[in-house]
């Protein structure tokens, strides 16, 4: 693997998508369209643009559905993670998938977590922010008031060095998390059986002062709801547009 370069992912597919609504109803979420193309397609198609070549994807809510349109693409090799017996929640998912990448340093990344980029590629400078000699968790961070479609209280504090805390009691956090994240899998060695959130690692790597954090250079989109659909969808138009 050639430095800077990180060649696996796993994305996070198999939630149930409610907060869509009618959206979900007959397609599973990574399936929704923004602006003429699928979530997850938007989603591989960037990491491809970075270099990934091997991506997992977990599977539940209309698991058939969404391997069928997935076992369309050649351009990446992608591997399914079956949870059609149990919905794992985001830790769990990453947990019964971690097997399939070896000892080396991968990318997470939501299924619905799309940004319009900026000057840089994200994913690529998130690469080579990565340091497994200092880092347990790299996370790509968003300003929370330049976040489409984003009206939480924020994530997390970075310190001058890139490390996080989360907001705690604070009112407010400037930082929200995106959803994406590289991993060192020599980390993730406790942890629940079962479906337990993601944040279980997060807290663990920041009790360690190993969670670290780089901004985003762009607008990231929460696409959380029909809503948020439509704004994302109105702002990747209107860039397209410039």
């Amino acid at each position: 693997m050639s430095k800077g370069i990180i060649t696996q992912a796993l994305v996070l597919a198999a939630g149930l998508g409610t907060r869509m609504g009618p959206l979900t109803e007959d397609r599973p979420k990574p399936l929704v369209e923004v602006a003429g193309r699928t979530l997850i397609d938007r989603v591989i198609d960037r990491l491809g643009a970075a270099g990934v070549t091997r991506i997992v994807v977990n599977l539940h809510y209309k698991a058939d559905q969404l391997q069928s349109h997935l076992e369309q693409r050649s351009d990446v090799e992608i591997v399914f993670s079956d949870e059609r017996g149990q919905l794992l929640d985001t830790g769990g998912g990453l947990a019964q998938a971690l097997p399939l990448f070896g000892d080396q340093p991968f990318i997470v990344h939501n299924s619905d977590s799309i940004w319009v980029e900026g000057l840089t590629q994200n994913l690529k400078t998130l690469m080579k922010s990565w340091d497994a000699a200092r880092m347990d968790c790299l996370l790509l961070l968003s300003l929370r008031d330049q976040a489409l479609g984003f009206d939480g209280a924020g994530d997390f504090f970075c310190g001058p060095e890139g490390h996080l805390t989360r907001r705690g009691v604070a009112p407010q956090a400037p930082f929200v998390w995106t959803g994406v994240q590289i991993i060192n899998p020599a980390f993730l060695t406790t942890y629940p059986d079962g479906a337990f959130s993601a944040n279980v690692f997060l807290d663990q790597a920041m009790a360690r002062q190993r969670l670290f954090g780089i901004i985003l250079d762009g607008i990231w989109m929460h696409v959380g709801s029909p809503a948020g659909v439509r704004a994302a969808h109105q702002r990747i138009i209107s860039d397209q547009n410039v």
